[in-house]
């Protein structure tokens, strides 16, 4: 890691002040540190106020936790996005066109590109959605790509959140806040608006409803309920749509379409933007134990009555070992060269590939297939002798569970310390909107930083932070 210079967003790889930052770097030189730490303070108060927290999982102490915020803007030039976002959208429709093909015809598996295997066996396949071609023919509506930065001019996606994508609050509420503690520094900075993804969120849902909703379908918003870690976000967009949030036992199924409970009896739905995964979904016909889910959804949906966002059977997007052929998916749905580039993965399942991570672990990144939040990972470089002799037995058990990676040199962006900035690792997830209408990109996304020195761990659940994004107006 130490050998190559680290790309830092704010200074490259030298002193020099990037353009997208001398506008903001002027302004921060003429301000006071003592004032800065004020806002800092005052920022954190702000979200303590507003009560942006996430809950920790198996962990005693508290359950729920803010997210640190700092508040040095991470800035993107309208040059650097667009280029981003064209590849952004192919990998997106990529997505869509696979999500369609393993549910129906398989002909990607039929012309050898991703061995049979790799669907059938995978959990996260549904088989209850063979054949079914939901509304619009949009599979994943809301969709986040996890990017990291090696350098100016290299982006590689991390991995790809096409199941249920969550911290779009934080990237709202960081924008808010920024707005109004540093009005200023918008007024010298043209920065790109993310405040409309709420409004954009409602037409993108609209846009896929299915036929016969009428000219203003009946859109709600599902949760697991108040002990979920993304509740807070749950119950804000519901708010910011003006839609209602609804739990399982909200529901039911009232003559042959979904329903939500209201003061005046029952309201049919047209479409409902889930955020419960597949099993709970209905236990008429996934996990026949679930409390939160409604008997019959499914049904519904099969008659093309319902929307659901996204759809069940997304989750194979989010698969480690999926990620892994993401250039040929590519490559087959759209007869192009995929524009952003995977981080290069080793397939643990396959034995020559096992051999070389077993004999390289101490370099490498090893991650779950179906891993999230940072956990059940390991990272090579800074792993004890312990963890590596732990993780060596584990790939040996199950290595169709693991992927490898190569410990990538993250750019790095400023945060505001005592000491003045610093810089730490960073990655990004733009959130996207599908529809039949299209394809919408909110500019700029979630930027989450590593807060310790040296650490390459952005999650909040292990420590990690979160700044505005921002996308200039070129």
């Amino acid at each position: 890691m130490g050998e190559k210079p680290v790309f830092d967003e704010m200074t490259g790889t030298g002193d020099e002040v990037r353009g997208p930052y001398q506008a903001f770097n002027s302004w921060f030189e003429g301000e006071d540190p003592k004032d800065l730490r004020a806002k800092q303070r005052e920022a954190e108060e702000l979200f303590r106020l507003t009560g942006i927290t996430f809950n920790v999982y198996g962990r005693a102490e508290a359950e729920e936790r803010l997210i640190p915020f700092d508040i040095i803007p991470r800035i993107i030039s309208g040059h650097e996005w667009q280029r981003l976002s064209k590849g952004i959208e192919q990998r997106v429709r990529a997505l869509n066109a696979f999500l369609h093909d393993i549910y129906h015809g398989q002909e990607i598996v039929k012309a050898g590109r991703i061995p049979e295997r790799m669907i059938s066996r995978n959990e996260a396949f549904e088989p209850q959605m063979i054949g079914i071609t939901p509304p619009g023919k949009v599979y994943t509506h809301i969709v986040g790509i996890d990017l990291v930065r090696t350098g100016p001019d290299q982006f590689y996606v991390l991995e790809d959140n096409g199941r249920t994508p969550s911290g779009v609050s934080y990237m709202l509420e960081n924008r808010e806040t920024m707005l109004q503690m540093f009005p200023e520094l918008f007024a010298h900075n043209r920065v790109q608006p993310v405040q409309t993804y709420p409004m954009d969120l409602l037409q993108s849902l609209s846009e896929c409803a299915p036929e016969g909703a009428g000219e203003k379908p009946t859109v709600a918003v599902m949760t697991p309920g108040i002990y979920n870690s993304a509740y807070f976000e749950h119950a804000f967009l519901a708010d910011q749509m003006s839609v209602e949030l609804v739990e399982g036992n909200d529901l039911r199924v009232v003559d042959g379409r979904l329903a939500m409970r209201t003061t005046r009896g029952y309201k049919p739905i047209d479409v409902v933007y889930r955020r419960i995964d597949d099993a709970f979904l209905d236990p008429l016909n996934f996990n026949p134990e679930s409390a939160l889910g409604v008997p019959g959804i499914m049904d519904v949906y099969r008659a093309g009555k319902l929307t659901i966002a996204n759809a069940p059977g997304t989750g194979i997007c989010d698969d480690k070992a999926i990620y892994s052929y993401m250039p040929e998916i590519v490559e087959f749905y759209t007869g192009e060269k995929a524009l952003l580039e995977n981080v290069p993965t080793w397939r643990c399942a396959d034995p020559d590939s096992l051999a070389y991570v077993l004999d390289n672990l101490k370099d490498l990144v090893v991650k779950e297939v179906h891993g999230s939040g940072g956990y059940g990972m390991l990272i090579g470089p800074t792993a004890t002798k312990k963890d590596l002799a732990e993780f060596r037995r584990k790939l040996q058990a199950r290595p169709a569970n693991y992927i490898a990676q190569p410990t990538l040199s993250l750019s790095t962006v400023p945060i505001f310390t005592r000491a003045g900035l610093a810089p730490r690792h960073v990655d990004l997830r733009p959130f996207v909107l599908v529809s039949p209408k299209g394809i919408k990109i909110t500019p700029g996304g979630l930027t989450r930083v590593a807060l310790k020195k040296g650490s390459l761990v952005v999650n909040s659940s292990q420590g990690g932070g979160t700044k505005d994004t921002w996308v200039l107006q070129d």
